[in-house]
């Protein structure tokens, strides 16, 4: 009876199990998924090495000022009656430029004329007097020193009334006046106006202690510095003026709160383009860099100091190869060490590019 009640129950485990073992029998056999098909090799645009020799340039900031630039000022206080000259114009040493109300001045060397011959008559009696021992040495003397200083008086009154024409010391270009007609002006008044000296006009730019100290180098060949310094200027809106520059002076000594030497360079100026107060660029070659290898910057990976770039074979595997760089040359980077003449080197893609991974070096539109 009991055998009889647990046959069903049998039966139906047995059941379970061969349901069991069927599901793990197709489970096994279910076919494995097949592996990604490798990533197709990175478009990358590559260029060569280049070697040449290269001339080495530097910029500097640059303000540009008069060659010579003269303040016109009032040496004796008056009215002023006239402006002679006109604003923005070109001016001859000795033009007249101011002219101030003389009547003064003619009144007062009137007076001191009248002096003076006065003293000069007293003089040159007292002393026929003394030679007839008629009067002293003592009294002579006293003449002559009186007719001395009526002497320079009278001639402080002459440039004094000279003074009331305001003359240009120099040729060049003068300035807007800063005085009206009817300004009361004098030797406190300030400039009145300026005239510059504008060709050659005179630029001005400051180089570090330590560019001086590598440009007075020895040097197998190139400018000696800073004396055989040629440069261009390049203007406001980038273009290079027509005129190369070359230099004037240097500062006699280092900035010590900048640590900097000005320079001076002189710069033709013949149509008056320059003008004072302009700023611009001096770009100057400072040396040549003989048998130099040249990359495009954008094929340098700067990583922490170090730098270094992708490097493509014949089989077009890339290598990741550290370089010691050199100078900037425009858009182009020295490389000092690491590279050799005619090597490939990636400039589009090179953050695809993995250490010996296949690389499909494209023409630079196809890369786009």
């Amino acid at each position: 009876m009991l055998h009889s009640r647990l046959l069903p129950f049998h039966r139906s485990l047995l059941a379970g199990f061969t349901v069991v073992a069927a599901l793990a029998l197709t489970a096994g056999c279910k076919p494995k998924p097949k592996a990604a098909p490798p990533a197709a090799p990175a478009d990358v645009v590559l260029a060569p090495v280049i070697q040449r020799d290269e001339p080495i340039r530097a910029e500097w900031v640059a303000s540009v000022d008069g060659l010579v630039n003269a303040s016109i000022r009032a040496q004796v206080s008056g009215y002023m009656l006239k402006q002679v000259y006109q604003d923005g114009t070109e001016v001859k040493k000795g033009d007249v430029l101011f002219e101030i109300d003389r009547r003064p001045f003619e009144a007062a060397l009137v007076q001191v004329q009248a002096n003076y011959d006065q003293a000069e008559l007293t003089r040159q009696r007292q002393s026929q007097l003394n030679t007839e021992n008629a009067v002293s040495a003592q009294e002579r003397d006293a003449a002559i020193n009186a007719a001395a200083a009526a002497k320079g008086a009278l001639d402080q009154a002459k440039l004094n009334l000279e003074f009331t024409r305001i003359v240009s010391p120099i040729d060049g270009l003068a300035g807007i006046a800063s005085a009206q007609i009817g300004d009361l002006v004098g030797p406190s008044t300030g400039v009145l106006t300026t005239v510059s000296t504008l060709d050659p006009i005179k630029v001005y730019f400051s180089i570090s202690e330590q560019t001086y100290l590598d440009f007075n180098k020895p040097q197998a060949d190139g400018p000696k510095f800073p004396e055989e310094l040629v440069f261009d200027l390049v203007m406001a809106d980038g273009t290079v003026y027509p005129h190369p520059g070359k230099f004037f002076a240097a500062d006699r000594q280092i900035d010590p709160g900048t640590g900097t030497l000005r320079l001076a360079g002189v710069v033709p100026n013949p149509r008056r383009l320059l003008r004072p107060g302009q700023y611009a660029r001096v770009r100057a070659t400072i040396r040549t860099e003989h048998n130099a290898l040249l990359v495009p910057q954008r094929a340098v990976n700067e990583l922490q100091g170090s730098y270094q770039v992708a490097v493509v074979g014949a089989d077009n595997i890339a290598h990741l190869r550290n370089v010691k760089v050199g100078d900037r040359s425009g858009q182009l980077w020295i490389i000092r060490d690491g590279l050799h003449p005619g090597d490939q080197v990636v400039v589009d893609g090179i953050q695809k590019v993995k250490e010996g991974a296949s690389v499909h070096p494209v023409t630079p539109a196809k890369a786009e």
